[in-house]
Order: structure tokens, then sequence, then C-alpha cells
């Protein structure tokens, strides 16, 4: 059993995991085996300009701090070197970076994710990454919203248009 000091430093970093996924977005585990230094320092270095937050962490730690956060079903994932890469803001970054990454290197696998406290298969989180960024979903959605307005604002122009046309006419036939 260790000691009491081991115990609480282990305790204390279990909270803290648990508060960054409690007040991150989005999240994405991965298997980061084979990557070298180099290629670690790189990702890692990607990753902070980002402002997603990468950590590696034992399995057991990261279990009970995403159960103390409230996510569960993560125990299949959680086998192996795990890395844990998590966004406060955007949900669909996470998954984006370590998706791409993994495209460049193969050793780098994802494993699992989780958005707003629902757990993502390594598919979903594939998916997840295809998507476009925030302000392309919040473009296209305004442009779906603003196309009926537009179309009736070039209806009702040209039907005044054409009644304008028409009066013109009729002055210059009564001037005439």
């Amino acid at each position: 059993m260790p000691n009491a000091k081991t115990l609480e430093k282990k305790q204390a970093a279990v909270e803290e995991l648990s508060r960054k996924i409690k007040n991150s977005a989005s999240g994405v585990l991965v298997d980061y085996r084979g990557i070298n230094v180099a290629d670690d320092t790189v990702l890692r270095a990607e990753l902070r300009a980002a402002g997603i937050e990468y950590t590696v962490i034992k399995n057991t730690l990261t279990l009970r701090a995403a159960e103390m956060a409230g996510i569960d079903g993560l125990e299949e994932v959680l086998k192996g070197t795990t890395a844990l890469a998590v966004h406060p803001t955007d949900a669909v970054l996470c998954a984006k970076k370590m998706t791409d990454y993994a495209k460049k290197n193969a050793k780098f696998v994802v494993k699992a994710g989780f958005v707003d406290g629902k757990v993502l298969t390594a598919d979903e989180v594939k998916k997840l990454a295809s998507l476009p960024p925030r302000e392309v979903l919040i473009a296209q959605v305004l442009g779906t919203m603003l196309a009926p307005v537009s179309g009736l604002a070039s209806v009702l122009n040209a039907t005044i248009q054409g009644l304008a046309i028409a009066l013109n006419q009729i002055a210059q036939k009564k001037s005439a």
C-alpha cells in the first residue's frame, strides 16, 4: 500500500485531471506508443499553440478522474500507453489535431474521445474531426436561414420594379 504522501499526490492529480475534463468541451485519448521524442516534442508544440492541453497520465488515474467528471465507459480503452488531449472551448479541434497527427504517424492511434460528457469511439472521433470549423458551420447555418429572406426580398423587389415600369409606361402614354 502506498504511503500517505504518495496517495495524497495521486488524489491531487486525479482531482486536477477531473477538473480539466469537466472544464473542457472535448477530449481525445490516444495511444502514443512508438513515437520518438522529437516527434512528441513537435506534437506538443503544435497542440500548445492551438490551446490544447496534452497530458500523459496513468490509466487508473485517468479512469478515476473521468468517473469523477461524470464520464463512464472508458475502461476498455484505458489499456497500454495513453495520453489525453483536452480543449476548453472547441469541441472539434482536439479531434482534428489528433486525427491529423495519426494520419501522419501510423504508430499514433486514436483510442476514444468525449464531448460534453458523452464517450465517443475512435470512429466517432474521426467523424467529428471531419466537421468543418465552427465559424464555417455558423456561416452555413446563417446562409441557410437567410436564403428564404433574400429570396422573398428578390421577389418583392421584382414585383415593385415591374409595377414601376408599368406606371412609367402609363405615364408616358398619357403625356404623349
